[in-house]
């Protein structure tokens, strides 16, 4: 799609939801004698905050600039869902502005029945702000017994930087825990504004002296496919390669996957998990 196929895409997207609408739905008196069908351009454009003559440009498919902000501001005003708001910016060419504080993270009936169906591949699903959110047997028999951790606690990064046993675990702590901070840079730099990151930002450079020092470097790096190797105290050296996947909806939820990278340790895990069934 070009740019002026993108934008009249946008024009016409516009127009068909300020069409659909009625002056009573976004609390405007009903006035006799409407020709337009729908809200007015001059409506729109008074909810949203913005000139008519610019409103009027972006209906018309020109090339002008369109903010976040504004388009935040149009999606309120149109009344547009969270799908139809995700097309708006996409078509305008922007990133959606995060409102996290208003949206309960929450993880569907699939979700979880597809985590306890992995068997004993270990598994565990993260947050926007990389909160751990639901996980399954073979994560808390290989990392630890994340159910046992406090709520403010319950987040993978401070998971990595706080936990002893973990950290006597993993053959490589401080790589691996470097590139997780690296990664957790990148993810929050997407909501600069969350009070929420920057509470966990300020409890994690009070309790670990390598996150406080290594927070300032301003690393940044993707998240990977990559491969965590340890050394379990009941069965020894175990290595997994592991890959992190993007839920569609809600699309801040990321669900990590961690496979066996050889026999063995496919072997290993399936013996830890049969021992804790029978309490052994």
């Amino acid at each position: 799609m070009t740019d002026g196929e993108r934008r009249q895409e946008l024009a016409d997207f516009l127009r068909t939801r300020r069409a659909r609408l009625v002056p009573a739905e976004v609390g405007l008196p009903l006035t006799a004698r409407r020709k337009t069908v729908g809200l007015r351009r001059e409506e729109v454009a008074q909810l949203a905050s913005v000139g008519v003559t610019w409103y009027t440009w972006l209906e018309q498919g020109r090339d002008i600039h369109v903010s976040a902000q504004v388009l935040d501001s149009l999606a309120q005003a149109l009344r547009l869902s969270a799908d139809e708001k995700a097309h708006l910016f996409l078509l305008a060419g922007q990133v959606p502005l995060p409102h996290p504080s208003a949206v309960q993270e929450q993880i569907s009936p699939f979700l979880q029945k597809f985590l306890e169906h992995l068997g004993t591949t270990p598994a565990y699903i993260t947050g926007r702000r990389w909160d751990l959110l639901a996980w399954n047997r073979g994560a808390c028999e290989i990392f630890g017994d994340f159910a046992a951790m406090s709520p403010d606690a319950c987040n993978i990064l401070h998971f990595i930087f706080t936990n002893s046993e973990l950290r006597r675990r993993l053959l490589d702590w401080e790589g691996i825990a470097q590139r997780a901070l690296a990664q957790f840079r990148a993810s929050s730099s997407r909501y600069r504004d969350d009070a929420q990151f920057a509470a966990l930002i300020k409890d994690l450079q009070q309790v670990s002296p390598e996150f406080a020092r290594w927070w300032p470097r301003h690393d940044v790096r993707g998240r990977q496919d990559g491969r965590k190797e340890l050394v379990h105290p009941q069965v020894g050296y175990l290595a997994f390669d592991h890959s992190t996947f993007q839920v569609n909806d809600p699309p801040d939820l990321r669900v990590t996957v961690y496979l066996p990278a050889s026999e063995e340790t496919a072997s290993k895990l399936e013996h830890l998990l049969v021992q804790e069934n029978i309490g052994v």
